[in-house]
């Protein structure tokens, strides 16, 4: 498969639609209408509808960008933030770009220097013409799914206070590499007290264990919008630009070693949640089943913590194997 394919396939997976039109006027999406920009903030329409926001368009530009720099990170979150406009119940985000933060592999905050990073970068956008300003943050989630934690809620109520219209868009890298499609939500807070009248029912998605209170405790705080995403004609030669970028990350890296460590996680943290059925049902014991309710899914549990030993053991052997010959190649 060539570099043009792959990104024709990747397109299509993550159903990018082409702004296509037989006049200029197809890349209409890109103006700025800096009058009503203006009169969208003056009016400030989300301040009475906690649900006004219901979707997010993203140019395929910043969402290559946002997963390059996911990507880049390993385990590590990363953060950056997101350019773009408002467009009646809708968010724009034109582009993207890196904040240079320390992160973890639980959590990332921006510091002071980061701040005057975004404000430099900021001010030398538009003094090249783009009079975009900044719409949201977005951070990647390596390996636990796209949701916001109780320190993403705070962050977001925070910027949705003194930077409104704000937005949260959270990547899994982890997932991405291994489905080949954009692991992606995007997110906006209530405001404190507000308790929605319905519960919309979102997409099912495995929260690891470690972090399913965390999930739990603050999934009530926030409601996830629509995304679609887009190109036209003027973004297609930075996009080809870029892809090359992504590509050549794509064939030095190894998926099998990736999507090993992934699915040994994986098979790992559904032994623990079955061990963890496993005590409930030994401290319920209800009826004369108890006893042989308890034995199978030990066998299970037992099953999966040595299933998830050796797919590690032997992806890692595999993974060898392929750089092995993959410098052969480049060396021949």
């Amino acid at each position: 498969m060539d570099s043009t394919i792959a990104q024709k396939t990747w397109e299509l997976e993550n159903n990018i639609l082409a702004v296509e039109a037989p006049d200029p006027s197809s890349d209409f999406i890109f103006y700025y209408d800096e009058v009503a920009q203006a009169m969208s903030l003056k009016a400030k329409p989300w301040a009475n509808d906690p649900h006004f926001f219901k979707r997010v368009k993203i140019s395929a530009l910043a969402l290559l960008k946002m997963v390059i720099h996911a990507r880049s990170g390993g385990t590590i979150e990363v953060m950056g933030l997101m350019i773009g406009k408002t467009d009646g119940d809708a968010i724009i985000v034109m582009d993207a770009f890196a904040l240079p933060v320390e992160g973890t592999e639980t959590r990332v905050n921006a510091q002071a220097d980061a701040y005057e990073y975004m404000v430099d970068y900021s001010q030398t956008n538009k003094q090249a013409g783009r009079l975009e300003n900044v719409v949201g943050w977005y951070h990647s989630h390596p390996g636990y799914g796209c949701w916001l934690s109780g320190i993403d809620v705070s962050t977001q109520m925070l910027n949705q206070q003194f930077q409104e219209p704000f937005l949260a868009v959270v990547i899994d890298p982890t997932r991405t590499v291994s489905s080949g499609k954009v692991d992606i939500g995007a997110f906006r807070t209530y405001p404190e007290g507000y308790k929605p009248t319905d519960d919309p029912i979102s997409e099912y998605q495995t929260i690891p264990l470690n972090k399913i209170e965390d999930f739990g405790v603050h999934c009530k705080q926030y409601y996830a919008l629509n995304i679609s995403y887009f190109k036209s004609s003027l973004d297609c030669h930075l996009l080809d630009l870029l892809w090359n970028k992504y590509w050549v990350n794509t064939l030095s890296s190894s998926p099998l070693l990736g999507n090993g460590d992934y699915v040994a996680g994986q098979l790992s943290d559904l032994a623990e949640k079955l061990e963890q059925a496993e005590n409930h049902l030994t401290h319920s014991r209800i009826g004369p089943l108890g006893t042989s309710r308890k034995k199978i899914p030990g066998r299970i549990t037992s099953w999966l913590s040595k299933t998830s030993f050796s797919t590690r053991l032997d992806s890692q052997n595999r993974c060898l194997v392929r750089l092995s010959a993959k410098d052969e190649m480049i060396t021949a």
